[in-house]
């Protein structure tokens, strides 16, 4: 009883460690989190960050520059097109140069880039390398809160899932229930739900489109169902350990990455590789 009690302790605490090892790495890595990027003008560095991901509002886009002998432009258009730019330009707010990128619809796109001027020099940032941008529908708290909670759950559970199990400890088959029943949650019920809100569309994965973030999340579900099939009657402790494997490296792909993307010509949403390898 002692050396369960052992193993259970060190299952939870390398569990924790695992689960937000990987949801910082899936967060900092995701193409919608803000770009940590800087530049240097009239001999001095400025740190920044540009957003990627916004809801159903302008976008406001806010450089922090002391100097007041420096202006900025933002210059943006639709992604994906060969329209022309247009110019934006940054109005100071106290230390701040600030600039307003309109409003498109769920899942629409806008690339954009800066230019810094000074009586010294010019400078275009991201000019040939456009930051993009995707806008979204607001997702309401009481959807996308537990949505995130079981999520999250899911994950820390399937690793204590799998190290209980390879511990030898057979409180494994219990937290493997309670991860079925949080990815079942998080991720096949609720998931569709915030995708619903954010995009207007319930399900995007296969069969209906080749959105990534839903084929991931089916994909590590098969494997939980077959784990939690395969221990309802007696313990098999490898079906935990593989399917935990599974979801550990599905967490590992970064957020959001070949997502919904609005053609600007079409008017129809595009999921999948196409977006991938364009974005």
């Amino acid at each position: 009883m002692q050396k369960q009690l052992v193993s259970l302790w060190i299952a939870w605490i390398l569990g924790i460690i695992i689960t937000l090892s990987a949801a910082v790495y899936q967060r900092l890595t995701g193409p919608t989190h803000p770009k940590r990027t800087k530049v240097e003008i009239n001999d001095n560095t400025h740190k920044f960050k540009l957003p990627r991901s916004n809801g159903e509002s302008d976008c406001e886009v806010s450089v922090s520059i002391d100097d007041n002998t420096v202006s900025a432009s933002l210059f943006y258009r639709r992604f994906p097109t060969n329209e022309a730019y247009q110019e934006l330009k940054m109005q100071r707010e106290g230390e701040n140069l600030i600039a307003m990128l309109p409003q498109q619809p769920p899942a629409g796109k806008l690339q954009y880039y800066l230019e810094f001027s000074s009586e010294k020099e010019v400078i275009k940032l991201f000019k040939e390398n456009p930051v993009k941008i995707r806008f979204k529908g607001d997702v309401p708290l009481y959807i996308l809160a537990p949505h995130v909670l079981f999520m999250f759950l899911a994950m820390l559970l399937s690793n204590v899932s799998a190290l209980t199990a390879a511990f030898g400890n057979p409180k494994f088959r219990f937290y493997a229930k309670l991860t079925f029943f949080a990815l079942l949650i998080g991720g096949m019920i609720l998931g569709p739900v915030v995708q619903l809100f954010a995009f207007g569309e319930l399900w995007t994965g296969f069969p209906n489109g080749k959105d990534l973030t839903d084929n991931k999340t089916l994909f590590a579900f098969l494997f939980w169902i077959l784990a939690f099939i395969m221990n309802l009657k007696k313990p098999r402790p490898v079906y935990v350990i593989i399917a935990s494997i599974v979801l550990l490296m599905i967490y590992s792909i970064p957020h959001s990455m070949m997502g919904s993307e609005l053609d600007p010509e079409t008017g129809k949403i595009m999921t999948g590789m196409i977006n991938f390898l364009i974005y």
